[in-house]
């Protein structure tokens, strides 16, 4: 079972919610926030494992090129540039397709190798924990996050997915057998997780909401549920303590006052996500 954590805005208590069920539900935890990956802050695992991630990117022979341009024309992305007699490559915006190297006649172009960023993994309390380190200056992530995801192991994972509702979390949805959704009882809060409902809702798979810093009293994301009929799983209160033990990087579950709170999150996510 693949659940996926996410939230439609960054802060909302994804890495928290994530970190802590994946202890109280024993499972494994993938961090696929790959640009800030700050779970291992939290669960501390020791790193035995690291493998380099690498794209591919394309290479222009000047004795063969003809400088024609259809190798630009192909490339959907930009990367190339057809300037004067010369081919320019922004190698960053290279999505790694292989059109240009079709669309070439000369057989000018072909295709090497570059690091983007690594995997790290470890255990920590007999959960098997992975990361997923975009190297600065980056901007595609999303090489990592399938790389990171595509041998998932173990009866059931928490992923761990990153901020927002961009083509990184779509991308993560697509390993996901369910979902839970992270969010805060405020306007902000609401109006980013309709977007996040929305993006988990085209791949038809069962999800939750889970409120981060509640009052527990009638709030709009209650009153939003109710309309569209989503199940929420449970909140974590809003109180100082658990802010002060969050930032100090202790793990909530571990504290006997907040054990409970994930306990009854474990329980009510496998029988709204029809967790086996």
């Amino acid at each position: 079972m693949n659940i996926a954590v996410l939230s439609g805005k960054g802060g909302t208590g994804k890495t928290t919610v994530s970190t802590n069920l994946a202890l109280a539900s024993k499972s494994n935890y993938i961090d696929c926030d790959v640009e800030e990956p700050n779970g291992f802050l939290f669960l501390k695992p020791k790193i035995d494992r690291i493998q380099k991630v690498m794209t591919e990117y394309p290479i222009v022979d000047d004795d063969k090129c003809t400088a024609c341009g259809a190798c630009a024309e192909a490339c959907q992305f930009n990367a190339l540039a057809n300037v004067k007699k010369n081919v320019v490559l922004f190698e960053k915006l290279c999505h790694s397709c292989g059109a240009c190297q079709i669309a070439c006649k000369y057989d000018a172009i072909n295709y090497e190798k570059r690091e983007i960023g690594k995997i790290e993994s470890g255990k920590v309390r007999d959960i098997e924990c992975s990361r997923g380190v975009l190297n600065i200056g980056e901007p595609m992530a999303v090489p990592i996050i399938k790389e990171l995801l595509k041998d998932l192991s173990g009866e059931n994972n928490i992923i761990d997915c990153p901020p927002g509702t961009s083509c990184n979390v779509v991308n993560t949805l697509r390993y996901a057998d369910s979902a839970i959704l992270v969010t805060e009882p405020t306007k902000f809060g609401l109006h980013d997780l309709k977007i996040a409902v929305g993006v988990v809702r085209m791949f038809h798979i069962p999800f939750g909401i889970i409120i981060n810093k509640d009052d527990e009293k009638e709030n709009i994301t209650r009153g939003y549920s109710r309309e569209e009929n989503i199940d929420i799983i449970g909140s974590i209160p809003y109180r100082r303590d658990i802010a002060r033990a969050y930032s100090k990087g202790e793990i909530l579950y571990d504290n006997t006052n907040f054990k409970p709170i994930f306990e009854e999150l474990v329980n009510r996510s496998k029988a709204v996500l029809k967790w086996n």
